[in-house]
């Protein structure tokens, strides 16, 4: 029993650190390849942790293979755009101009229902509204609504918003995020002064968030 669960946390280890080495993506963004090379690594690296007679090498080494030929399809996709279009296709138009293109839709077997599922989830209710709607390689709609339907911009109403930046959390329970504090273009040092104003310790701290124009927020733990 205890091999069966230290093989079975190795092999965890080992296919978080392939899949990660794969990039990230969200289940629902993987292109074609990324989808079966996915899925081929779940079913092999299960392979040994089903039986203990089985090594560990039958696991490992396929999956590497696996990996080692994603990394190279994706080098590939990224230098060549025809070889892109082989491996994971085109966008393809089912809306344009607002007209509904109902070949394309034949072609994709999508049907007006998933359409409009779709478009829901996009904070769409009528396709009346859709000048544009193209159905990415993912699988995912991108929509343009007509230009009367569409919210309008600061700049369109001639309005100057202030830019403060990107608000990052730089402290959560009690530890500083090196990487964020960074991204906001302050420091540990800065963070604590701050801290030190409000007579409170990073440890006191749940939740504090920071921007570029130095303006932060602090939660406290609840003692």
């Amino acid at each position: 029993m205890l091999i069966t669960i230290i093989r079975t946390v190795i092999l965890y280890i080992f296919v978080v650190f392939s899949v990660r080495l794969m990039g990230k993506r969200q289940i629902s963004d993987l292109q074609p390849s990324e989808l079966v090379i996915t899925l081929l690594i779940a079913d092999i690296a299960s392979l040994p942790m089903e039986s203990n007679d089985k090594p560990m090498l039958s696991g490992i080494i396929p999956t590497l293979i696996l990996v080692s030929m994603e990394i190279i399809v994706s080098v590939f996709m990224m230098k060549s755009s025809r070889f892109r279009r082989i491996i994971c296709g085109n966008p393809v138009v089912v809306i344009e101009n607002g007209e509904l293109k109902q070949d394309k839709m034949r072609s994709l077997r999508i049907t007006i229902e998933d359409l409009c599922v779709q478009l829901r989830q996009l904070g769409v209710f009528s396709i009346e509204d859709v000048e544009y709607c193209i159905a990415e390689t993912n699988g995912k709609l991108s929509v343009l609504q007509k230009p009367g339907k569409r919210n309008p911009t600061a700049e369109d109403m001639n309005l100057t918003i202030d830019d403060t930046g990107l608000e990052t959390v730089v402290i959560s329970d009690g530890e500083f995020l090196s990487n964020s504090i960074s991204l906001c273009g302050t420091s540990e040092k800065e963070i604590k002064r701050i801290l030190s104003k409000r007579n409170t310790v990073p440890r006191d701290v749940f939740i504090m968030t920071y921007n570029k124009k130095g303006e932060y927020k602090i939660i406290d733990k609840v003692k």
